[in-house]
């Protein structure tokens, strides 16, 4: 094995990642080494490369990025008892302390000394990562290739927000189509919603609300105020929806949300206001007998076996919002992309794979000249 790997890292307080050669981590006893073949952008790490208020009280450079994606083991740890060499694997972020309150009642998605993989420690970015073994998620090859399985860790949020309430037969509105909002939109078909009303500000992600199931979309930007919620009425038989999805954190979105519900409805609030966001309480929740849940991460590991069968049974197909695949060398041309509102879930792979499967789409290419594939970037 070699001593060096490639990173994506941010190196300074400022914006921007660098990609650069740093030395292969060592293996602790209870870690594994694995060999990342796919790795998938998400929202933090655009903060990240942004430089925003968050990201500069919270990030410590230098540090490799990243956080969500698939590989197999390659070394193991002298206490690891339940990862092998060979594994395809992919993890959660979160990891844990094991010892508080909530860690020792079930909730180990609130334990307050959670170090996330890419935030307070080195991430997924890079040929290779250590992580310990208790965070280890195994993966069906099979059934789930490196670029959906880098998925399930965003996916596990959708399936936790909208599956906090019962689906079947309700009319749902969702509010925000970032990847979880997306997410969120096939989660609530599958889970056989009577009606699926979409509302962003990008049409390019209302399009691909349209694709994964949505009924109805709307760009909230063509509406004066009040007019979401009196599109989600009205497409409702002018009583409000049963459940609203709040995805974006977005002001005007949870106002919206408040007054597009029906009355003894739900609503779950996942997304993250950049400030305080002011409710009118007894008017917006009291009088309408609202149930509203306010929702972070997902549960460990409760969620993964969920969205481990949404995936491998096939009931829901997340192809469609991988929009770009590229090494990691592109990594500006990614966050770039992803800022401007112009792609989904980008898939990040080091070189050396990026090349097989770029040489892959050339002979197939060569064999006959009207295959259809994505294209990767080099």
């Amino acid at each position: 094995m070699p001593e060096m790997m490639t990173a994506v890292r941010k190196v300074e307080p400022s914006k921007g990642l660098v990609v650069e050669e740093v030395p292969i981590p060592e293996v602790g006893p209870d870690e594994v080494l694995v060999a990342v073949e796919a790795a998938s952008v998400c929202g933090t790490d655009l903060h990240i490369w942004e430089w925003d208020e968050w990201s500069s009280q919270r990030i410590k450079t230098p540090l490799t990025v990243g956080h969500e994606f698939a590989g197999t083991v390659v070394e193991i740890g002298t206490g690891v008892q339940h990862v092998a060499v060979g594994d395809y694997v992919s993890a959660e972020s979160h990891i844990t302390c094991g010892m508080c309150f909530q860690c020792r009642t079930g909730q180990l998605h609130m334990c307050a000394r959670t170090r996330i993989l890419g935030v307070d420690r080195d991430g997924a970015f890079a040929d290779f990562l250590v992580l310990p073994e208790k965070v280890i998620w195994p993966n069906d090859r099979s059934k789930l290739p490196p670029e959906i399985a880098t998925l399930q860790e965003p996916f596990g949020n959708g399936i936790f927000a909208a599956l906090a309430h019962d689906l079947t037969g309700q009319s749902v509105g969702v509010l925000g189509c970032g990847p979880v909002g997306l997410f969120s939109v096939a989660i609530a078909k599958a889970s056989g919603a009577a009606l699926v009303l979409a509302v962003d500000l990008n049409d390019f992600r209302l399009g691909l609300a349209k694709t994964m199931g949505a009924d109805a979309t709307l760009n909230a930007r063509n509406v004066e105020e009040g007019g979401i919620a009196r599109w989600l009425a009205e497409a409702n038989e002018g009583f409000g929806v049963d459940v609203v999805l709040e995805m974006s954190g977005a002001p005007s979105a949870i106002d919206s949300a408040f007054r597009g519900v029906r009355n003894g409805g739900r609503i779950t609030l996942f997304g993250i206001p950049a400030s305080p966001v002011r409710i009118d309480v007894a008017e917006s929740m009291i009088f309408k007998n609202l149930t509203v849940l306010a929702l972070n991460g997902r549960r460990i590991f409760d969620t993964w076996y969920r969205t481990r069968w949404m995936l491998e049974s096939g009931v829901v197909d997340l192809r469609p919002l991988i929009t770009h695949e590229m090494s990691f060398e592109k990594i500006e041309e990614a966050m770039a992309l992803l800022a401007a509102g112009d792609a989904c879930k980008i898939i990040l792979r080091p070189k050396a794979t990026v090349d097989l499967a770029a040489a892959d789409v050339e002979t197939r290419a060569d064999q006959d000249s009207n295959v259809e594939g994505r294209v990767v970037h080099r």
